[in-house]
């Protein structure tokens, strides 16, 4: 399928759509900047509908039900607690809620349109990189693909913070990973990309100072809250969780109950407001699962140092090509090895893939255009047939299923391309594989 012959018939598909002239007057800074106002203020108008009506939209309800509890769980009767996220978590939801629970909502999507503009710019040099317009244009569209799973939850948030985490990269270690591991503090998953970061880094102690550092800043935030005590409860109010219904891990639980075979069945955790399924051998997976993750961490980790010794040895080495690579394969073992899964988590794409797009555009575009239909996947499942899916619908199934193999089928690749990264012959240049 990710054939040489495969993308040039979608090239020539784009083509014949798209004239030679309105495909020149795209690839300018202008047109991207006239787009991005355009998707931006498109969400800005719903959320200030939105907003204007006394009303939030999706997790952004409980955000701002937390942030006017004053993150206090003896104020908030129901429902999860605002310390399922790390502390930082609380900083975005206080400035959403500075004005009061009214415009939560419309602040909400202002904050995350603003870090999206700054990591465009980042991401393109402020449009005088041109070979960065096709990946800014890329991100943009999977921005506008992931709609609502993006704007509206805590992933949206910390994905531009990631992407500029991962422009600065290896050549500039402790700036990357002090936004990374900040962005961590707000939501665990960057902690992927960190852990590539330290792992491919000429300087190790940069990175993990800055890690240092981006801690004291949330004990520091906890303290001043008088929560510190609460601030590894992200750690443990997950751990008893069951297999949420949109876990790559949960298909087969998902096909029985959608079967009614044995006693499978979906259910709503209300204490996470999660959608779960229960059935034969479910407990033991979900005590699975955590084990099953360290070790594909450790494998990945391996991998980029594998990379990096053959590299030296060859006396050619792209770090940054090992970075991308081990941060896409990283990313998506959070994925696949997370009995979470829920749609938002593929925002977490976005970022890596686009920047690997600039740095090497012929290699990336395999995981480009699997985003791309992971995002589509995605969109059917939420928001448009989410009520179908958690009633055993077995198209929607169908359709998770493919979101769930395609997911499988980009970690297997990444894995791949950063296992070819470590395999150049000797004397041969170490770049990033092809499709």
């Amino acid at each position: 399928m990710l054939t040489d012959r495969s993308f040039a018939t979608l090239t020539r598909f784009r083509d014949a759509v798209l004239p030679r002239r309105w495909r020149e007057r795209l690839m300018t800074p202008h047109a991207l900047l006239v787009g991005f106002l355009l998707v931006h203020l498109g969400f800005l108008l719903f959320a200030l509908i939105v907003s204007l009506q006394g009303n939030a939209f999706s997790d952004t309800n409980i955000y701002r039900a937390w942030a006017e509890a004053g993150f206090d769980e003896r104020n908030i009767p129901s429902g999860p607690s605002p310390w399922v996220y790390p502390v930082l978590a609380q900083v975005p939801m206080w400035l959403a809620g500075l004005a009061g629970p009214g415009p939560f909502f419309f602040l909400w999507v202002l904050v995350i349109s603003v870090l999206n503009a700054v990591a465009m710019a980042k991401l393109t040099d402020r449009g005088r990189n041109r070979e960065a317009l096709v990946a800014g244009w890329w991100w943009l569209g999977f921005i506008l693909l992931m709609g609502w799973l993006g704007f509206a939850r805590m992933d949206g948030f910390t994905a531009p913070i990631v992407l500029i985490g991962l422009v600065y990269g290896v050549a500039h270690p402790f700036v990357a990973s002090l936004l990374l591991s900040l962005a961590t503090w707000v939501k665990v998953w960057p902690a992927a990309v960190v852990l590539a970061l330290l792992s491919a880094a000429r300087r190790r102690g940069a990175v993990l100072l800055a890690g240092v550092l981006a801690t004291l800043v949330a004990v520091g935030v906890a303290a001043a809250s008088g929560s510190l005590h609460k601030i590894a409860d992200f750690a443990t109010q997950q751990g008893d969780r069951g297999m949420q219904l949109e876990a790559t891990f949960t298909t087969p639980w998902l096909w029985l109950s959608v079967l009614h075979i044995g006693d499978s069945h979906m259910y709503m955790n209300t204490d996470i407001n999660s959608m779960q399924v229960d059935g034969p051998g479910s407990d033991v997976m979900s005590k699975l699962m955590q084990p099953l993750f360290l070790v594909a961490a450790v494998v990945v980790v391996a991998l980029i140092v594998r990379g990096l010794r053959n590299g030296l040895r060859a006396g050619a080495l792209d770090r940054s090509a090992l970075f991308l690579a081990g941060s896409l394969t990283m990313v998506t073992a959070f994925i696949v090895f997370n009995k979470v899964g829920s749609p938002q988590f593929m925002v977490w794409l976005g970022p890596v893939i686009a920047v690997g797009l600039v740095h090497d555009r012929r290699a990336w575009r395999a995981p480009a255009l699997l985003a791309v239909l992971i995002g589509i996947a995605t969109f059917f499942i939420y928001p448009l047939f989410y009520t179908a899916l958690s009633h055993n619908n077995p198209v929607m199934a169908l359709v998770l299923t493919i979101r769930n193999v395609l997911l499988v089928v980009m970690m297997w690749w990444s894995a791949r391309g950063l296992h070819r990264l470590g395999s150049a012959p000797k004397g041969a240049p170490v770049a990033a594989p092809q499709a």
